[in-house]
């Protein structure tokens, strides 16, 4: 690229294209989201993406600097710009990214692979911060790695190992880990196979950790969540995500309608010490979970016990 650069005396670029070689054509074959350009005298990766609409080019590309930021600091490279394609004039807008690589000890696959990274992560994020939906949608495609130096949330929730589901104790404390989703707001993600680590401010997600492979999980889970959980929660999704001989187990709560509400387990954990017979409510804020208090849960009960009494009972989804 160098030598192109001072033999021409134009800008460097290389263009990847999936298409096999035996059916590639320079005119009509379509190329990839990721670029090798020089800039600068110095290697760094073009990436495109589409964005179907935005306000402000300066907050679009603030938030595409910040929703990148985690990955680039893990691989030691650097945001360099963001700007708008500028040979379109309506939407879809093709945006371009420019970072800074660090190439040493890395060939061009390496960095190919680092940059279709990066592409996934700021589509999935131009819409606006990363959501429930969003992250469910990475981790489904085998892109859990993308949440790494992501924060734990109220919708976010990583475990490095499986709930021991032959035990009490395991079972509470996965009913109560929904449980905490369903009487949030925002319903919220349950990702068994990753680790978190606490730091100012919160917990962050720092690995990947799969758990081994069992297709027997996924039933375990359901059958744990159906004698702890009342009521059964709309929507639940339980998946096993494959990760070579591995696999993340993934736990997708939508928001629950409020006439469900409070969600409550079968047992409760208190000081460590398993009480069967106790029912627990709790429920999501941040990154902590909080218990629903007796006032709160007397106000509901009272509130449903004044509609039974006028015959106003809703029905479920109205």
């Amino acid at each position: 690229m160098r030598r192109h650069h001072a033999y021409y005396g134009d800008g460097s670029t290389i263009l990847v294209s999936e298409v096999h070689e035996g059916f590639f054509d320079e005119e009509d074959s379509v190329v990839g989201a990721v670029a090798f350009e020089l800039h600068d005298n110095a290697l760094s990766l073009d990436i495109t993406l589409v964005v179907d609409d935005f306000d402000d080019e300066d907050e679009l590309r603030g938030r595409l600097s910040s929703c990148l930021a985690p990955l680039l600091r893990r691989h030691r490279m650097m945001f360099q710009s963001a700007w708008q394609d500028p040979n379109y004039a309506a939407p879809p807008w093709p945006w371009h990214v420019r970072v800074a690589v660090n190439a040493r000890g890395r060939d061009l696959a390496d960095l190919f692979e680092l940059g279709q990274d990066m592409a996934q992560l700021a589509e999935a994020m131009t819409d606006g911060q990363l959501t429930r939906a969003t992250a469910g949608d990475l981790v489904r495609g085998g892109h859990a790695h993308l949440l790494i130096g992501q924060p734990e949330g109220h919708w976010l929730d990583v475990k490095s190992q499986h709930y021991d589901l032959a035990g009490d104790h395991g079972q509470i404390s996965l009913a109560q880990a929904v449980a905490r989703f369903c009487n949030a707001e925002a319903g919220g993600l349950v990702v068994v196979g990753m680790s978190s680590k606490k730091v100012p401010g919160g917990e962050e997600i720092r690995g990947l950790c799969p758990v081994p492979r069992d297709n027997r999980m996924v039933r375990r889970y359901q059958q744990t969540l159906e004698r702890r959980l009342f009521p059964p929660p709309d929507d639940l999704t339980i998946e096993a995500i494959p990760m070579g001989e591995d696999m993340i187990m993934l736990i997708e709560v939508p928001p629950q309608p409020e006439e469900l509400k409070p969600f409550l387990v079968h047992g409760a954990i208190v000081d460590g010490r398993i009480e069967g017979a106790f029912i627990s409510i709790v429920r999501r804020r941040g990154e902590s979970s909080i218990p629903i208090t007796a006032p709160m849960i007397h106000s509901t009960l009272a509130a449903g016990r004044g509609l039974l009494r006028r015959g106003e009972i809703p029905s479920k989804g109205a």
